[in-house]
């Protein structure tokens, strides 16, 4: 495994050419993608390399590690790497990780495109904005990221664009044919879900086994978590990562360009790196923590913030679940957590439906022994005493989950601001979120759990239940610093580059202006892949 080197007071005196903030899915990508230019790049990263013989599935009691050490909120969590978070005034609380490689050690790695008119939501319904690209803009980069995650599917799907996908989709088992059975029968759309999972040996990564705990890791190393992607060719090409390196601020010089940042490394000892460039990779909150935290006389409210919109408009994605019981064994417990059959029936705006956008379901496999027996005691499924062995029989490995996954329109008073009083351990402030749940994602949450009742009970569950908004769902981080063509109502170009500061650039969710109805993560990596060209393609006139 390549481990990262730690920080030195020497090297960290030297300005590098580019200096990156985070190694997670937009970090990792476009370091990748400026390696080629010989370029001197350091990449500073809060957490550390993980180690996958020390993943949960490695113990017999893994499914306990996600109240502790591998839980998705970092506020539960006890890892230094990991900063508090106030999400008190939200409804969501947000779930993100701190490593080499980011929050892709724990998503699904389910991995959706953006459909085209995501990118055009103010031209055909009149609401939001309209991005600054199209898709075919970063068509391109979708492809090259499927190669370098290892990106599973089938084409053919009659709901996006032609894709080429490396690898055949992940299989579909008993409890996703049930499923698209349902679906079926009411002549929904369905198609096998796009996953960042190798189905078979992919570039020295071993296939998936089908052994379930995706969100606390992967052992095999089959899912496509940047760690295992794109970091070691990042690093065979000379990009110098270094961990357990917390970043307090960026700072600038005379003329309002960026200098540098300020960190602490392992040992709590405040360090400076100077760069030439600097790009933050932070995701949609822990970026706009850090722009708010480098106010400065020529930046009072924040760098990059002339606007006055960082830290706003932050969307989640608020997500329902409707899990149905099922007579038979679906053998819910074998294949990879998030990633079956999606559907996107309901994609699209239909306004007598009650709502604008839509909607994307996913399926979700069964959960374990420890984790089923918890929720249906805490919705009163399983009883104590008597009676209870046989209620657990009719439920373990019986149920199947259907997320539905709302476009969250922007709103500028959905914020991440500044805590006046929580701070982190190297005593930096903590951000904290202002988040409301729209009446628009209210209703489409209503219509998408009440769909997905009619599709459960037409694969055959015998009863069905509803948890919406699923409360821990906060880990698609997006919009915070928007990028456009406005330097008046966005952070950035339309290359991630700072209106105010020619040479920051901005590459995780914070750019999104708005939010589709899908997982973000292939749409944040293409995106840095295609800033990272932009870039290449600019450098003798960057800062022009």
């Amino acid at each position: 495994m390549l481990r990262a080197v730690s920080a030195n007071a020497e090297s960290a005196e030297e300005t590098v050419d580019v200096l990156i903030i985070g190694a997670g899915a937009s970090g990792a990508a476009i370091a990748w993608s400026l390696a080629d230019t010989r370029m001197r790049i350091v990449c500073l990263e809060q957490g550390d390399w993980m180690k996958p013989e020390e993943y949960p599935s490695t113990r017999i009691g893994w499914e306990l590690e996600r109240f502790g050490a591998f839980g998705l909120s970092p506020n539960g969590r006890g890892r230094r790497e990991d900063y508090p978070i106030n999400d008190g005034e939200s409804p969501i609380r947000v779930s993100n990780f701190n490593a080499v490689g980011g929050s892709t050690i724990l998503y699904a790695a389910h991995f959706p495109r953006f459909h085209p008119a995501d990118f055009r939501v103010r031209s055909l319904d009149g609401v939001a904005d309209d991005w600054p690209i199209d898709y075919d803009t970063i068509a391109p980069w979708y492809e090259v990221n499927a190669k370098m995650m290892g990106v599973a599917g089938l084409d053919g799907d009659p709901a996006n664009p032609p894709k080429d996908l490396p690898l055949p989709p992940v299989k579909l088992g008993v409890l996703g044919e049930t499923l698209a059975r349902g679906f079926n029968d009411l002549g929904w759309h369905w198609w096998p879900s796009d996953s960042a999972i190798a189905t078979e040996d992919y570039e020295g990564r071993a296939g998936c086994i089908h052994l379930g705990p995706c969100l606390m890791g992967c052992a095999q190393g089959a899912k496509g978590s940047t760690d295992v992607t794109y970091w070691p060719p990042a690093i065979r090409a000379g990009v110098e990562l270094r961990t357990h390196c917390r970043v307090r601020e960026i700072t600038t010089d005379s003329n309002g360009m960026a200098s540098g940042a300020i960190y602490y490394d392992a040992e709590g000892r405040e360090r400076r790196q100077k760069a030439e460039i600097v790009i933050l990779a932070c995701n949609g909150v822990g970026t706009p923590r850090i722009l708010l935290n480098s106010a400065s006389a020529a930046f009072p409210d924040g760098l990059a913030n002339t606007s006055g919109l960082v830290g706003k408009n932050l969307m989640f994605h608020p997500y329902g679940m409707v899990t149905g019981f099922f007579p038979d064994a679906l053998e819910g417990y074998k294949g990879p957590t998030g990633c079956c059959i999606i559907s996107q029936e309901f994609y699209e705006t239909d306004r007598s439906r009650g709502f604008a956008r839509g909607y994307s379901f996913e399926m979700v496999r069964g959960m374990g022994p420890v984790g089923t027996a918890l929720a249906t005691m805490s919705t009163g499924r399983l009883p104590w005493g008597t009676g209870h062995h046989d209620a657990y029989a009719e439920v373990f490995d019986r149920s199947a989950g259907m997320v539905v996954i709302c476009e969250d329109l922007p709103e500028e008073t959905n914020t991440v601001t500044l805590d006046p009083d929580l701070v982190d351990a190297d005593g930096i402030p903590a951000p904290k979120i202002t988040y409301r749940l729209s009446e628009n994602s209210q209703r489409m949450l209503e219509h998408g759990t009440a769909r997905g009742r009619e599709v459960l009970e037409a694969a055959g569950a015998k009863e069905t239940q509803v948890d919406a908004p699923l409360t821990p769902a906060g880990w698609h981080l997006m919009g915070t610093a928007r990028m456009g063509t406005d330097p008046g109502s966005s952070v950035t170009n339309e290359w991630g580059r700072c209106h105010d500061v020619k040479n920051l650039f901005i590459v995780d969710g914070s750019l999104f202006v708005t939010s589709a109805g899908v997982n973000p993560t292939n749409t944040i990596q293409a995106l840095a892949l295609y800033i990272g060209d932009r870039i290449k393609a600019n450098l003798a006139n960057l800062f022009d």
